[in-house]
Formats: C-alpha cells, sequence, structure tokens
C-alpha cells in the first residue's frame, strides 16, 4: 500500500475521562495523569470530550485549567464543546483564561445544536428563555466574534476606580487560530471553511452523498478545504477509534477485540432517521492499523489525528494504548514525537 500523500504531521488522543460518582476526584486525576503521560510520550495534543449530566467530564476547560499547569508544551483542547449548552461570552472568556495560563495552548472545538435530550433538561439550562435560544450557527458566529476581540459591549472607560473593555477580557490574539469546528454533514463542514475554522471531523457521519464512512468523510474533508480561505492548507484533524495490541497481554487483546466486534452492528448501515454513519473501530498492531489507515480515503486527505480512547476501558489499558500509539503506530505513519515546549 503506497504511503498516504500527507505524512503524518501531529498526532493526539481523545478522552471521555470516566469516574466513579463515589469518587469523582480519583476518574479527575487519573485524566490528567494521562495528559501528562501524553506529553512525556511526545504527543502534540490532548483532547477532551463533553459529557453532560452523565459519568464523564463536564467541565473539560476547567480540568484543562489543572492540565495547564501540570504540562508545558503539548496543546489542550475540547472535542467538541456542545455550544447549545453554553452562553458565548462567557465561554470565550473562560477559552481566553486557559490559553492565557497554558501559554497559547488552547485549541477549542465547539459543534452547534440544541442540547442532548432537551426536552428534558431545558428546564434547569434555560427555564425563562428555552424558546428564544438560538442554536444555529448563529451562535458559533458569536463566539467566533468575541474570541477574536469583536466588541461585547459599547463602553470602554473608567466608573470610580473600576475599568472596562469593550471586549472580552483577558483577550488572546492566537487564540482565534485554534478555533475548531465539529463536523459531522457537507454544510457544517462548507461552514466552517467559509467561517475560516480549523476541522474536526467526526467519527459520526451523515450519510448524503454516499453510505461508506470514509468516502464520506474524504467528501467533507474537500468540501470545508474548498470552502476555506487556506484552501489545501486548511487544517484537518481525523478522530478514530484506534487501539493497537503490540504490547496489550492477551486477555487485554480478547476485551478490545470484543469491545469492537460488539460495535461493529452500527458500523453496517446508516442508522436512525438522520441516517448517521459510524466508523469503526481499529483493532490490531500497529502495523496493521497503519496498513488500514494508509488505504482510507479521510485518513489519506490529513497529516493531524487525535486517536479516540475507548469510552469504557481501565487506566492500565489506556496507558499501554497510548504507549504502543507513541512508540509504534506513530513512527509507523511517519510521525516523530515532540519535545522541548512551544
Amino acid at each position: 500500500m503506497p504511503p498516504t500523500p500527507r505524512p503524518l504531521r501531529k498526532l493526539g488522543f481523545l478522552t471521555i475521562g470516566l469516574f466513579d460518582e463515589a469518587d469523582p476526584r480519583q476518574g479527575h486525576e487519573s485524566t490528567l495523569d494521562l495528559i501528562v503521560l501524553g506529553e512525556q510520550l511526545g504527543f502534540d495534543s490532548a483532547w477532551l470530550r463533553h459529557r453532560h449530566l452523565q459519568y464523564g467530564i463536564s467541565s473539560p476547560i476547567a480540568v484543562l485549567a489543572a492540565a495547564s499547569q501540570r504540562t508545558g508544551r503539548i496543546h489542550l483542547g475540547t472535542a467538541v464543546t456542545p455550544l447549545g449548552w453554553e452562553n458565548p461570552l462567557r465561554l470565550a472568556e473562560d477559552l481566553a483564561t486557559v490559553d492565557v495560563l497554558s501559554g497559547g495552548r488552547m485549541n477549542a472545538g465547539f459543534s452547534v445544536g440544541p442540547p442532548t435530550h432537551y426536552d428534558r433538561v431545558r428546564g434547569a439550562l434555560y427555564p425563562d428563555t428555552g424558546e428564544h435560544e438560538d442554536f444555529s450557527p448563529r451562535r458559533a458566529e458569536r463566539l467566533l466574534d468575541l474570541v477574536r476581540g469583536e466588541p461585547a459591549s459599547d463602553f470602554a472607560g473608567t466608573e470610580g476606580i473600576e475599568v472596562y473593555s469593550r471586549r472580552v477580557q483577558p483577550h488572546s490574539p492566537g487564540l482565534a487560530a485554534r478555533l475548531w469546528y465539529g463536523a459531522g454533514s457537507l454544510r457544517s463542514a462548507r461552514w466552517a471553511g467559509e467561517h475560516g475554522l480549523n476541522l474536526l471531523t467526526s467519527s459520526v457521519v451523515k450519510a448524503e452523498e454516499s453510505e461508506d464512512f470514509a468516502e464520506i468523510q474524504l467528501a467533507q474533508i474537500r468540501a470545508f478545504r474548498a470552502h476555506h480561505p487556506d484552501g489545501e492548507r486548511a487544517r484537518v484533524s481525523q478522530g478514530l477509534v484506534v487501539i493497537p495490541t503490540d504490547s496489550a497481554t492477551p486477555e487485554q487483546r480478547a476485551r478490545y477485540e470484543a469491545y469492537a466486534l460488539a460495535r461493529t452492528p452500527r458500523t453496517l448501515a446508516p442508522q436512525g432517521p438522520a441516517r448517521m454513519v459510524f466508523a469503526p473501530d481499529l483493532v490490531g498492531t500497529s502495523a496493521e492499523i497503519a496498513e488500514r489507515l494508509r488505504a482510507h480515503a479521510g485518513y489519506r486527505e490529513v497529516d493531524e489525528v487525535a486517536f479516540a480512547l475507548p469510552f469504557t476501558f481501565a487506566r492500565e489499558d489506556y496507558v499501554q494504548i497510548l504507549t504502543d500509539i507513541a512508540t509504534r503506530l506513530g513512527p509507523a505513519l511517519g510521525w516523530q514525537p515532540a519535545t522541548g515546549r512551544g
């Protein structure tokens, strides 16, 4: 199989950060430990998912603020923040704060749409304004404007001893270039390109012109770049569940294979009224996974990845998987570990 025309340049990983309700600190600390390990292994980035009203990290930005003080080089991201749960102005303040604390390492991934199970959470989330909330891309445009330094107020100056700014403070000028959109359709991919964002490709996509996951992802990447000011240079990061087994024990290999097998049926045809297509999990040796990736139409279009860790594994499994990715799979794809700071 010929090598990908875009050699792998940036290697990241993504985790949900599960925890036990009886001891949530342990789960959050474990996630922070994985980010530290990722930096030690040379990963370029670590990403956290949002999980509201579940037993996964509900406040990734707070966790990443902590991670920024335990690391010095690895980039820190959200993949993705659902904006339906957020006030764009407050989110812009939090993102800029973590970006300043991390020395310019924050990467904010987001998406739009109503909150999951909106009818069940609306009374707690937007009890007085639910019918007026706008969950369209306009909500994202508000965030973009605020991060980029557009006015949030029509007043700047001094009142007594208080000094006010028209724009969000702190303002972090480089943050706008590290905003990512999580797209799952051609329309959202085009929108991200038109607005000059970076693109996080999803492991769940909408069947539109094809029912083949790789072909759908390829079409979305090309649509994004066709509408982006930077064209072919526009940044795209691919996210798939990748489980190398090189150093896994026989018991781990069996569990990984059973995990992937149980999730395979949903990958065989579009699911639900929205006709969503799920990517297959990739389990095997690093050499086997590298070969499958090089044959993947979506992967062949990118030079950045953020491989997703499976949701329900133990910490020792994640350590083994991350270590194999960094020491075997990444190099097999032409990647070199990051060193130093920045």
